[in-house]
This record gives C-alpha cells, sequence and structure tokens, in this order.
C-alpha cells in the first residue's frame, strides 16, 4: 500500500514513516508542507494520504487545504487526517463529497500503533475512521427536523459507531446487544436515511458522511 505522509515534526515524521515501513507499507513521499503534500498527492496518487492539519508556513489549515484541492483533482483520493486539533469548517468539507474514504484521529487520543494502522487500512479500503470527540464536535450544530431525526436514540447510537468505522461485531460488542440487532438497526438506518440498495454507491459510508455533514 502506497502512502503519502505529510508531518512537519521531522521526529514524528520520520517515526511515522518506519511504523508504516515495518508493517508493509511503502511511504513514497514524506512531506512537511502544504505545497509539497499537494504536489505529491496529485503527482503520485497514492492509495491513502496521512495528513497533519497544520502545516508550514502559517501553521492554520495548510494540510487540510492541500488534502482537499487533491481531492477535487481526485474525486475519492483516500485521506486520514491525524492532527491536535478539530478544523470544523475544512473537515465538513472534506467530508462533504460523500466519496468515502475519510479518517479523522487526535493524535493525543491514538491509543495504540495498532488503532492507527488499523485507521490507515479502513481509510484506504475506502472506509471511514472517526474519533468520537470529532465526531461530536462537527455535530454540535446539527440541525433538528432534518433525515437524521427520523432516528431513534439506538440508530444513533449504531450509526455514531459507524463514523467510528466500528464492526457490526463490535458495535454489538459495545452495546451490549447481538449482532442480529445490529443488522436490523442498520437497514432501519438506511432506509430512515433514503438509502436504497446500488451497486455503485456504499451505503454504509453515505450514512456515515450524512451522519457527519448535517
Amino acid at each position: 500500500m502506497r502512502i503519502v505522509l505529510a508531518e512537519d515534526h521531522a521526529l514524528l515524521r520520520d517515526g511515522m514513516t518506519r511504523l508504516l515501513q515495518a508493517h508493509g507499507f511503502t511511504v513514497i513521499a514524506a512531506v512537511d508542507n502544504g505545497t509539497d503534500l499537494l504536489q505529491a498527492l496529485t503527482e503520485r496518487r497514492p492509495d491513502v494520504a496521512v495528513v497533519d492539519v497544520r502545516l508550514p508556513p502559517s501553521f492554520t489549515d495548510e494540510g487540510l487545504q492541500a488534502a482537499l484541492a487533491a481531492r477535487r483533482q481526485i474525486p475519492g483520493l483516500p485521506v486520514l487526517v491525524l492532527s491536535q486539533y478539530v478544523e470544523q469548517l475544512y473537515a465538513r468539507e472534506l467530508l462533504a463529497d460523500g466519496a468515502g474514504g475519510i479518517g479523522y484521529l487526535l493524535k493525543d487520543r491514538v491509543s495504540s500503533t495498532d488503532e492507527f494502522l488499523d485507521a490507515v487500512r479502513r481509510v484506504a479500503a475506502g472506509g471511514t475512521a472517526m474519533d468520537p470527540a470529532v465526531i461530536s464536535r462537527l455535530l454540535a450544530r446539527n440541525a433538528k427536523g432534518k433525515p437524521l431525526a427520523r432516528l431513534t436514540q439506538r440508530e444513533h447510537d449504531v450509526l455514531a459507531l459507524m463514523a467510528e468505522g466500528r464492526s457490526n461485531a463490535a458495535i454489538a460488542q459495545g452495546l451490549i446487544i447481538g449482532e442480529g440487532a445490529v443488522g436490523k438497526h442498520i437497514a432501519n438506518i438506511f432506509a430512515k436515511l433514503d438509502l436504497p440498495p446500488s451497486d455503485s454507491d456504499n451505503r454504509r459510508v453515505r450514512a456515515v458522511l450524512t451522519y457527519l455533514n448535517r
């Protein structure tokens, strides 16, 4: 799996590069600024990008801006944001195209290397990997009366865990219910969010993106 990595701290960048390589990934570019990131993404076209939000020269939102610009040129380019900050405006924009392959983890809350590596694989495969704290921030200004308002509290709970990238088995374990019940809740979620079966779209990803973008 080919990865472009963007991180301005040299030690962290080198450490993540070595970690990824030790687990079979190929880091085709490791950059420390937004300009080089955009160039690497558009020219090298990796399987997934691992991107910090705040990069030189202004240390504001160069990483996310570069990821957004790259996804406009390469629709569906998988991007895993790994940051200390939740940039709500650009994070919402990153999620808004519905293409899937999106993750947003907070550095201080990644509890193990396995968690990080699993998130990289999941996003590269077109799924989502969202920190619950990021979800809470993005949902802070959700409006009432929208399609999500049709969901029961239990369906909200299931969808929140789906947004974290959990499997049905993990959702069942987290909510202490059976996998069959999880499947029924997910079917209800798809129906209430008007997501019919499709050969071209991943309903699970679309449901999560609907949840995150309201």
